[in-house]
């Protein structure tokens, strides 16, 4: 904990903490992305060009962020975490992942049951997805895994931090936004792992401060879900 408290001292100096406006408006931007979707308006068909557009804009998301803190703000990538890859870096991708597999295989097998719940529309929604190329589940996981990881972890949490000093805060807004972005199309049943991945996500993001080590954990827990089915 200690040396990574160092690295973000490192990586947020002083004088970077102090540029508040160009961080409320980065952020500003980081919610309106991850709130409004953009991304189902300009491509809502089932085309090659239309599910690569829609694809498109959600990694045009990622590039306006990094470019915002790079030239407006003029922080380094790794003030969100983005640093090198080392065997830490993979091994607790792999058990972030293999936590949120087992929170899904418990939600199905005993969540949904013991209560009742319907989960007609979270099936609905995945066969879907199994139906489509495997080349378009492969760019979806991939864009999810980076994509999300960059705006709802490394960019929201680390803004909120910035602006308001409370850690505790930046957590619960990144859960809480990405919570919402994906509740249209699925269902509320589907937020009970997708509400659990954004808190696991956001306590590893916060302990580790290695976006990498997230977007390998978020690309096993989607993979296993819609490349293997």
């Amino acid at each position: 904990m200690t040396g990574h408290r160092g690295d973000h001292d490192d990586a947020n100096p002083p004088a970077a903490l102090n540029r508040t406006p160009a961080a409320a408006v980065g952020l500003c931007l980081a919610l309106l992305f991850g709130i409004v979707p953009f991304a189902t308006w300009i491509a809502p068909g089932k085309s090659t060009i239309e599910l690569l557009a829609h694809e498109a804009v959600w990694w045009g998301y990622a590039l306006i962020l990094l470019l915002w803190l790079r030239y407006v703000e003029h922080l380094p990538l790794l003030s969100i975490g983005l640093r090198r890859l080392t065997g830490k870096t993979i091994l607790y991708g792999i058990l972030a992942g293999i936590v949120l597999i087992a929170i899904m295989i418990v939600q199905f097998a005993v969540v949904i049951p013991v209560f009742h719940l319907d989960a007609t529309r979270v099936v609905s929604e995945k066969q879907a997805i199994l139906s489509r190329p495997l080349w378009d589940r492969l760019l979806l996981v991939l864009r999810a895994a980076v994509v999300e990881e960059i705006l709802f972890r490394g960019y929201i949490i680390e803004k909120v931090r910035q602006l308001t000093g409370s850690t505790a805060l930046a957590v619960l807004v990144s859960v809480a936004v990405f919570t919402y972005a994906h509740l249209s199309g699925w269902g509320a049943v589907h937020l009970i792992p997708v509400c659990a991945g954004a808190i696991v996500f956001a306590v590893l993001y916060v302990w580790r401060r290695d976006l990498a080590c997230n977007m390998i954990g978020h690309f096993i827990v989607d993979g296993a879900g819609f490349l293997f089915g």
